[in-house]
């Protein structure tokens, strides 16, 4: 019969690490939102995560590209109606897409085919999705998460 000893070293304290500034962005949290949301990827990329920063431009892109192809509308401002607003907010989340888009008088302002509702769709999705990453460029930056 073989006796096994567990002897345990004495207990450590643990230690919280110290907010330095390795954790610290040197970005500020505001910069990476507005330029997370005009370019998508932008405050990924400002925080030194360019492969992240890559990916979401690519994403996004493609999902805005995919929804213009399929000759979605674009919404506008300009409307009373609780939906189109809230389509209108979610489309401007796409930032620089969006602008781009109503600059060259691009999108539909009605939905004439239809496989033009998918279109709407794949705008809205990449505006939303545009705002969830700025909002994670943001986290990041202020450090609420660990970059």
């Amino acid at each position: 019969m073989v006796m096994s000893t567990n002897a345990q070293a004495p207990a450590q304290p643990l230690k919280k690490p110290a907010a330095s500034a390795a954790t610290k962005s040197p970005v500020s949290p505001a910069i990476a939102l507005f330029a997370g949301w005009f370019i998508p990827g932008a405050g990924h990329l400002l925080l030194k995560k360019p492969i992240r920063a890559a990916l979401l431009f690519v994403s996004i892109g493609a999902m805005f590209g995919i929804g213009m192809a399929l000759e979605g509308k674009v919404y506008t401002p300009s409307t009373g109606d609780l939906l189109d607003i809230l389509g209108f907010a979610a489309d401007l989340g796409s930032g620089a897409f969006y602008i781009a888009t109503r600059m060259l008088d691009l999108g539909h302002s009605s939905v004439q085919i239809a496989i033009a509702d998918y279109g709407t769709k794949f705008i809205v999705v990449a505006g939303l999705l545009n705002i969830v990453a700025a909002v994670d460029a943001h986290s990041l930056a202020s450090g609420r998460k660990p970059l």
